[in-house]
This record gives structure tokens, sequence and C-alpha cells, in this order.
């Protein structure tokens, strides 16, 4: 990857994540404190979509941060992905919520924020190209795969993504925070062979890759002379 190319990707999501922040096409644009457009390495191998900011992705403009972000730095770590060797976006770029009387609450995007938030998803993908995509939770699994995926039932298998990219679901990682004893156990050793799997594929696509082109450096140019 040259550096202009990165720097070409770099430019087009600051672009676009400024015309996130301006978006006003659902009424969580105008419920939400920041957007949450994404963050990471615009050339990464790995895309990992969540379904939505939380409250406190929603006050720093941040994905997955909190305790669910560090559980995911941990399960990307294991690995050998350290976070900023990755993107990661969300379904959606504004928090979903509802009041409850009291305070704002975490909810599902429902099918028109959803749609809304499509194409902000799509072009990032287009503009990272990553070589993986990694589905975090039904909900993101669903907005790829359609409302029938069951990520008990259909988590850990391959499917072919946006732009034919490789794509995999496991469970999100505020669902295991939300779980003890052996259910956890279990769940936990679920999603270690889903990251082995992501791991695996890595390499598998790594080495069916073509080789990246050799830019010809003119080493007797005339200021050598």
């Amino acid at each position: 990857m040259s550096l202009a190319e990165r720097s070409g990707r770099e430019r087009r999501l600051i672009n676009a994540a400024a015309l996130v922040e301006r978006c006003r096409k659902c009424a969580i644009g105008s419920t939400r404190r920041r957007s949450v457009y994404g963050e990471g390495d615009s050339c990464a191998e790995v895309m990992v979509v969540g379904e939505g900011p939380g409250e406190t992705e929603d006050l720093l403009g941040r994905p997955f941060v909190g305790r669910a972000g560090e559980l995911l730095d941990r399960m990307l770590l294991a690995i050998d992905l350290p976070r900023e060797s990755v993107y990661i976006a969300n379904t959606v770029k504004c928090r979903p919520t509802f009041d409850d009387g009291q305070r704002l609450r975490n909810r599902a995007p429902d099918p028109s924020e959803l749609a809304n938030c499509r194409g902000y998803l799509d072009e990032q993908i287009e503009i990272v190209r990553p070589r993986i995509l990694l589905a975090l939770g039904a909900p993101a699994a669903k907005s790829f795969l359609g409302p029938t995926f069951s990520i008990t039932r259909q988590r850990g298998q391959w499917y072919e993504g946006p732009l034919g990219i490789p794509l995999v679901a496991t469970f999100h990682p505020a669902y295991l925070l939300r779980m003890t004893g052996g259910e956890l156990t279990a769940v936990k050793r679920l999603v270690w062979d889903d990251l082995k799997a992501v791991r695996a594929k890595l390499y598998e696509v790594r080495a069916n890759a073509p080789a990246a082109p050799v830019e010809q450096i003119d080493l007797f140019s005339s200021e050598a002379d």
C-alpha cells in the first residue's frame, strides 16, 4: 500500500465522518451527543462491525469503548490483531435510545435507522477494502445476512459479504459481559473458536492474494549525477 493510497483513504474517511456528523435523517441524529463514525487503520485487513453506539460511545464519539470495548481489544489481541491494526464501525452511527421517564436508555436500531445509515457503512467498507468482515452480535449480522439469521445457530460460519469479502459473525462482547458461570464458559469457548477461524481465514486470504506491484524508483536520477 503506497503512502498516497493510504492518505487518500484516510481523507475519504474524514470527509465521510464529517457528513455523518451533519446527518439528521433519523430522530436519533438530534438526541445523540456525538456521531460515532468509526476508527482504525484505513488499510485494515479486518473490519469489525457492531450494532450501534452506546452511552459511552455517544459521549466520546468513538466505537467500542468502555467495558465491551476493553473486552473486544483483548479478543482481537488474542489473535494477534491490536486494536489499531483493524477498522471498527457500527451499523448505525448515532446512539439509538428511548426515554424511560428518567433517562435515555439504549435500544436496538429500528429498520428505518439501519436503512438510513447503510450507505455510510457500505462506503466505509468500500474505502477500507478489508480482507475479512467480523460482525459482532445478531443485529450486525442480520444487517448483512437478513432478518432470519440466527446468531446461536449460524455464528462461526463463513458467508460472502459486501464486495465479495468473507464475513463471519460471533457474539457481541456486551453479551459475554452479561453472562455468568458455566454458560459464560461455554460461550467464551464458542467465541474463541470463531476468533481462531478469523485468524486462519486471514492467513488463507493473505496466502492467496496477488503480490503487490513494486513501485519503480529511479536510483540514477539527474540529481545524483
